[in-house]
Parts: structure tokens; sequence; C-alpha cells
């Protein structure tokens, strides 16, 4: 049987290694986390990327992600609501039941997961990946595959093994970081009578005041599956260097500090949070962009906001550019007249190295493209796309850049998948 590894656990690896299992593959996944879900389990509790914005709200993404969806809903841990910001309907769900929700996918599909495990090195071979070097409690380990898939965020795999991406912050600065945080014992119909403008003109007004210290003049707190709790995006921080363990390791505690006093804003100064308390942190600071590959093609900002879009799509994505930049606001440029644009399959494919495809936020994109296609919708369905595409190209000597994208686009709407 062939053999695929997956490389992150987060949306997009689990999705990936879904799909390989169900296409036929040997399948492990390694992730560095003790749980499955990355982001969206640890800092987020939102899927966005779902559907398109405005009135006729169109769904984009489908098959492994809407079993995921279902799996939550039928434990009542999953609500829909309107974006704060205009970007489209987010499905809201409870993080822990995620976490749950992809450990019985992977193990229905027969997925091997191995948690608590870091890669820190890639094994090539004329320019082909052939193993991954993994840290963990046992020491270090050496992992061979056919096909591998890097969906760790931050484009390890490749950047271990001599891929070319753009260096970060080249270009332009990387988006900041958000820690996030939950608050319990909230009056959610009071709060939720607060419009967003209000909030923000409170948040000016008490950075103006001199007694608070508010870097983002903005940001939402939302609804949850739960009465009572509200979980926030306001936190804003910016390192030049998300992969420098250094700054970022300054960045969790400058966060969890910048938290706590927006914590203290909402209940000061916000209706319906006067009793609210601090439930939890965000597992880790949300990171938003590092690396981005250089594929077979890049997608640009011109690509997003035409609505363009290519015979070898296998992700389709309605979502705006969304820049988090280091100022108070946030930057937003919407598709053009509700419409979608393609993902390319050659996003996923590195331009050199082969044996290796890239999925979620580390694919092949520009800055500003990036800003609209990270959404964890989209992450989700770039992932079983290189799932799918890594049994393909496993079963057929291991070349993802060989692999026909005609039959892999109907093997992925025999997934569900919305192309």
């Amino acid at each position: 049987m062939t053999r695929v590894v997956v490389v992150g656990g987060g949306s997009s690896g689990c999705a990936a290694a879904v799909a390989a299992a169900r296409a036929g593959a040997d399948v492990e996944l390694i992730e560095r986390w003790p749980f499955l879900g990355g982001t969206g389990a640890a800092v987020l509790d939102t899927f966005y990327g779902f559907y398109t914005p405005g009135e006729r709200a169109r769904k984009v993404v489908g098959g492994i992600p809407d079993e995921v969806v279902e799996f939550l809903a039928e434990r009542d841990a999953v609500i829909e609501r309107p974006n704060t910001y205009g970007a489209g309907t987010g499905i809201t769900y409870d993080p822990e039941l995620l976490k749950v929700a992809w450990d019985a996918l992977l193990a229905e599909a027969g997925v091997r997961v191995l948690l608590y495990s870091f890669v820190v090195d890639a094994g090539t071979a004329d320019g082909r990946v052939t193993s991954v070097r993994v840290a963990n409690k046992a020491g270090l380990q050496e992992i061979e595959a056919d096909v591998f898939v890097d969906a760790s965020g931050d484009a390890d795999v490749l950047a271990r093994a001599g891929g070319a991406f753009e260096a970060i912050g080249s270009l332009a600065p990387v988006q900041s970081l958000t820690t996030t945080f939950r608050l319990g014992n909230v009056d959610v119909a009071r709060a939720t009578a607060v419009p967003k403008e209000e909030l923000w003109s409170l948040m000016r007004e008490a950075n103006a005041s001199g007694r608070f210290s508010l870097p983002r003049e903005e940001g939402s707190v939302h609804i949850t599956p739960h009465d009572g709790f509200m979980v926030t995006n306001m936190a804003r921080l910016f390192v030049e260097d998300p992969t420098d363990p250094v700054r970022l390791s300054a960045a969790e505690a400058e966060g969890r500090a910048q938290a706590l006093e927006y914590a203290r804003f909402l209940r000061e100064c916000v209706p319906g949070y006067e009793q609210s308390v601090l439930i939890n942190f965000g597992g880790f600071i949300g990171v938003r962009e590092t690396r981005r590959i250089e594929g077979a093609y890049r997608l640009t900002r011109s690509d997003v906001l035409a609505a363009r879009r290519f015979a070898d799509e296998i992700a389709l994505c309605g979502a705006p550019i969304e820049e988090h930049h280091a100022g108070a606001d946030t930057r937003w440029e919407y598709v053009a007249d509700g419409g979608v644009y393609g993902v390319p399959y050659r996003c996923l494919v590195p331009e050199q190295l082969e044996g290796l495809l890239v999925a979620g936020r580390c694919l092949s994109a520009t800055h500003d493209a990036h800003a609209s296609v990270r959404s964890i919708g989209q992450c989700m369905a770039t992932g079983q796309a290189a799932g799918t595409a890594a049994a393909m190209a496993a079963a057929n000597g291991g070349s993802p850049r060989g692999v026909d994208t005609v039959a892999l686009r109907a093997a992925l709407q025999e997934l569900g998948a919305v192309l």
C-alpha cells in the first residue's frame, strides 16, 4: 500500500489525512499539540469561508468539512451567525467538541495519529522529499513516505527540505497576531444589543481617557453555542517574524496582558459585561501569516478581486481580503459582485520539490490574496484536495506535479466538494 504522511493536525491537515485515507493510502498524521484541530480548536471558534458575503449567501465549501459540522450539530455544539464585518455567515462551534470530531473522523478513516511530535528536519534525494525527522519524548525518529503533505501552517517541511518560499516580511509586513479569550457570565441579550459602531466608539473613548491601553480600536465579541459565553477577537500584536521562537514567546505574554486589558474594558465600559469573568485565553496565540511557498502558480490580489476561475481549481472562495495590519483598524476589500474565485491545484505544488504538497495558509499566494484564502473553510478545502492528490500521486509514482487534475476534481466532487 502506498504511504502518505501529513504534517500538521489543524483544519487542513486533518482534512488531508482523512481524504488520503479514503482514497486508499496508508496515512500517518504528525501533530505537535496533544489534540487535533490546530488553530480552529485552540484559538478560534468559528469557521469562515464556507459562505460568500452578502444578502445572497452562497455555500462554497463542502465534503469532509460538512461532516465536521454535522458531527458538531448532532451534539448541539454549533450555530450559524453573521460576521461582524460582513465577511459572510460564520459557523461557530464548541472548540472542545471540534477536537473530538477530528478524533472520530480520523479514527474512522484508519489514520494513524502521532501527537506530541514536532518535525525538525526533512530528508531529500534528487530534489524529492523522502522523509521527515520527528522529535518527541521518545527522541528522534525518521519517517518515510511516498508523498508528504505539509499542513504545518508555516511550510515547515518545505523550508527544512530547502524549498523556495517568500522570505517572511520581505515584500509586505506579515499580518498581526491575536490572543483570543472567552468570557462567561455575560448578559448576552444586553451585550449583543450594543452595535459594533458603539463598541468601537467606547474603545476610542477608553483609550482617550488614559485609563486603558487598547492597541486595536475595533474587533469583535460574539455569541457561542452556549448561553452566557462570548468569545473575542480584539487583541493585536505585531511580530516581524512569527517563526522566531524568542519573539513569539514574548508575544504570548504580551497577548495575555492585552487580553486582560480588553476584558477589563468590557466589564467596566460595555453593557452586558458587568459581571463577566475570564474563562480562558486561546490555547496559543493566533498567527495569521508566516511562510508562503513559491508554487507552480501564485494566487494574486487581482485573481481574488476579479473572481477569476481556473481549469485546475480544487477549491472556491468568496471571502474578502482581510488584512490585520499593525494599525488600529483592519483593511477590507471584497470580491467583485459577491462572486467567488477558484484556488488552482498548482498553488499546492511547490515550484521545485517533488514528493510534496502543501495545504492551508502556507499555499502559494501573494500577501493580499493570502489575506482572503487563509479562512478555515478554505484550509479544509485545500486540505481535502491535497490529501486526495497525495494518494493519487503515491499510487502513480509519487509525483504530485503529474496528477491528472480532471480526475482529481472528479474525485473531490465525489467527496462532496463544491467546485
